[in-house]
């Protein structure tokens, strides 16, 4: 990453003679929260399991599955845009002042406009979740507190401040857990409550903002930037994101709310618990991906060779593809045992089927990465168009009765599009540099 011209201000992530937060040891910071974090969401959907009913618990999983396709859709984008700009900013030697009316305008305009929809379609919403108004005002609630939850993510992102972002979503991951587990022993009672620490985490996450507010003092005065963001090019990034994150949710999802449709919550449940292979390394990728952006924008901004930031790229393929071939062969050994301690024996998952997810799992990884790359060459439109692609085909997938079985369709399905959307990633990604990450390391991932 490019270094300050002299006179520039400190880094405002240390103390002056502290060194600048490097990738790795961003991702090594981030790691302990967001892996806390994903096991803890796991473990919300093991107790939530075994406390519920499986009518029950397919209504507490569809409103997950609909909350976070609506906050990655919607927030998501500004939490990139933030990290992106602020990047950029530092590796002018920007290092103050960092111009938040766009963003917070963008985040507010989401805000607004998911409230007038979700009010609008309260008869929709309600019939997907079993007619529990609860359920309903849970996830309009939860979704609005998010928009502060994800434009903090943002702004410490951006500054590279990984451990309160590690703590944003540690405190988030830990109130959610709470309670499931006073319904197991007791204390509460009713699928209600279960639910109800989906709209306590978005709010508990805001409790870091204090030690934000203090690391942000004296530090307030603007400093001219001739290059700063206008509305029109943040909502052109923004937008890109948004269908990113729609195209990324709809793999994630599709699947579950087709199997809510046509088999009930009980199979949507079954199929929500087998992706949950897929989204537990996922959110723990997110301390890779939250560190990648603004490292790699810093390396594309800052007049270097390419050699850093194809580095960055291969070496973190390199992890993946370790993690994935492990999960693949623990899947194949002990995973139908595994599901069913976790999630009740209700239902035999195939060993096979489960490893096909594993393996779709790191496809995704490794398309995720190579999507940072793309938003940090402002490449995010042909990116989002690829994705759009690649959801387009999965959702067609699950519509076409050429396998019967709603789990063995989302299986087979989810790895098939995450192998199709590495590979279309991976020709943007050969575009922009002079060395590129060979094709056959990404097929790697996925044996």
């Amino acid at each position: 990453m490019s270094t300050a011209p002299t006179g520039a201000p400190p880094d405002d992530t240390a103390a002056p003679d502290a060194p600048a937060p490097t990738f790795a040891r961003g991702a090594r910071i981030l790691s302990i929260g967001i892996a806390s974090t994903g096991l803890l969401t796991f473990a919300y959907f093991s107790v939530a399991g075994h406390v519920l009913n499986a009518r029950d618990y397919g209504a507490v999983s569809t409103l997950w599955a609909i909350l976070f396709v609506v906050i990655s859709v919607i927030y998501r984008p500004v939490e990139q845009l933030l990290s992106r700009t602020i990047a950029q900013r530092r590796s002018r030697g920007l290092h103050t002042g960092h111009p938040l009316r766009t963003p917070i305008m963008i985040q507010a305009g989401f805000a607004a406009l998911f409230l007038v929809v979700a009010l609008v379609a309260q008869s929709a919403l309600l019939s997907v979740l079993g007619e529990n108004e609860t359920l309903y005002w849970i996830f309009v609630g939860a979704a609005l507190a998010y928009a502060a939850s994800y434009f903090a993510r943002g702004y410490f992102a951006g500054h590279q401040w990984f451990a309160l972002y590690g703590g944003l979503v540690l405190f988030e991951s830990v109130a959610r857990f709470c309670f499931p587990v006073a319904v197991a022993v007791g204390l509460l009672h009713g699928p209600d409550w279960v639910a109800a620490g989906i709209l306590a985490a978005p709010i508990a996450s805001l409790l870091v903002i204090p030690f934000a507010l203090s690391r942000m003092h004296g530090k307030t005065d603007g400093e001219a930037d001739p290059e700063a963001l206008t509305l029109a090019e943040g909502a052109g990034f923004a937008l890109s994101v948004a269908i990113i994150g729609l195209a990324e949710q709809t793999l994630l999802n599709a699947g579950v709310l087709t199997a809510n449709v046509t088999g009930g919550e009980a199979i949507a449940g079954i199929v929500f618990s087998a992706l949950l292979i897929a989204r537990a390394p996922l959110q723990l990728f997110q301390a890779i991906q939250t560190s990648l952006l603004p490292h790699l924008t810093g390396l594309h901004e800052g007049d270097e060779d390419d050699d850093g930031f194809d580095r960055t790229i291969r070496a973190t393929i390199r992890a993946i593809a370790g993690f994935t071939a492990i999960t693949a062969v623990a899947l194949l050994l002990v995973g139908p045992k595994a599901m069913d301690i976790l999630f009740g024996g209700h239902i035999t998952y195939g060993r096979v089927g489960l490893a096909v997810i594993g393996i779709g799992m790191g496809f995704h990884l490794v398309a995720g990465t190579y999507n940072q790359a793309a938003l940090a060459r402002g490449r995010d439109r042909a990116a989002a168009g690829i994705w759009l692609a690649c959801a387009a085909l999965f959702v067609a997938w699950m519509l076409a009765p050429i396998v019967h079985s709603q789990l063995l369709r989302v299986e087979t399905g989810y790895a098939g599009s995450t192998f199709l959307l590495v590979v279309g990633l991976w020709l943007l990604y050969r575009r922009g540099g002079k060395e590129v990450a060979p094709l056959p390391h990404v097929v790697v991932a996925g044996r």
